[in-house]
């Protein structure tokens, strides 16, 4: 079968994206000289999310078609085609997209309806045949090599990466502030980490973390989001005072709870429970810490 070929497995498929939000139009944003970046900048994050790989599938064009944003991809082997289509089905990609969007254009949020196509087919209707989008998105080879302008962009996000404190005449404010994404750290990760002479397994910080983490550091959230800053960008100043602007009807569950998902979301394997305890350890919270490496029962916090 096709996974037995000799010649590499290449597909093609076009993401349509629509904000449901009426203040926010796509195809205008992009079509903006000064937002366009900051929007392919956040696509490009989003796929790579979606694949594990800032070269798993390829933008070739971004077409403007109110109301919708239209992508057409290329993919170059089946298990990134594969990756994708789990991360759509999932909703792990329209998260990623309305995450990225909403710190590119310093919003508040974006909304998306998210469709899937190739050729005359509307994958959406098929998503749990996993095989059969496959051979859709196979069926359809991508009818061009990428715009000038795609790759313009490509090279705008390269210059941003290495000279991200002094180039910035392009993005504009709010797009270069952003963190590039964390495959450009050559920083190995921890596989282990020491708190109160102990040895803990590193790991990424999983849902429950995240949940006890929101609902016992109370007010120290921001303290805690300062620490982790230090390594993070994504969670410079404005956007953990944003937070607390954004969210203070919700409480201090909800605002902590978005600040580490910021940081998740950025960090992506990095965020690791090791930078969350030394986040920790550095603001006194030494029994959060504690219940996080389950150290002790829950009700011994408080």
């Amino acid at each position: 079968k096709m996974a037995g070929s000799p010649t590499p497995w290449i597909g093609s498929a076009y993401l349509f994206l629509q904000s449901t939000c009426k203040s926010i139009a796509l195809p205008s944003l992009y079509e903006s000289s000064q937002k366009k970046p900051c929007v392919f900048r956040a696509l490009k994050l989003a796929l790579a999310d979606s694949t594990g790989s800032m070269n798993g599938v390829d933008m070739l064009k971004v077409h403007c078609s109110h109301p919708h944003l239209i992508v057409q991809l290329k993919f170059c082997k089946q298990e990134n085609c594969r990756r994708f289509l789990q991360s759509y089905r999932e909703g792990a990609l329209q998260k990623s997209l309305q995450s990225h969007l909403q710190l590119s254009l310093a919003t508040t949020t974006v909304p998306l309806k998210v469709e899937l196509k190739a050729g005359s087919e509307h994958l959406d209707r098929m998503l749990k045949d996993e095989d059969h989008c496959l051979d859709c998105i196979y069926r359809e080879k991508p009818d061009r090599l990428p715009d000038e302008e795609i790759t313009e962009l490509e090279e705008c996000l390269k210059s941003l990466k290495l000279h991200q404190s002094t180039n910035n005449n392009m993005a504009g404010k709010d797009c270069s502030s952003l963190p590039y994404p964390p495959q450009g750290s050559s920083l190995p990760p921890q596989v282990t980490f020491l708190f109160q002479g102990q040895q803990f397994d590193n790991r990424t910080i999983t849902l429950d973390d995240h949940q006890k983490f929101a609902k016992s550091v109370s007010k120290k959230w921001k303290q805690v989001g300062r620490s982790l800053q230090k390594s993070c960008r994504a969670l410079r100043d404005p956007v953990i005072d944003n937070l607390a602007l954004e969210y203070d009807r919700e409480g201090l569950y909800e605002q902590a709870y978005q600040m580490l998902l910021r940081f998740i979301q950025s960090e992506g394997k990095k965020a690791t429970i090791a930078r969350l305890i030394a986040a920790l350890e550095e603001n006194g919270l030494i029994s959060l810490a504690e219940e996080l490496l389950g150290l002790h029962s829950n009700e011994d916090c408080s």
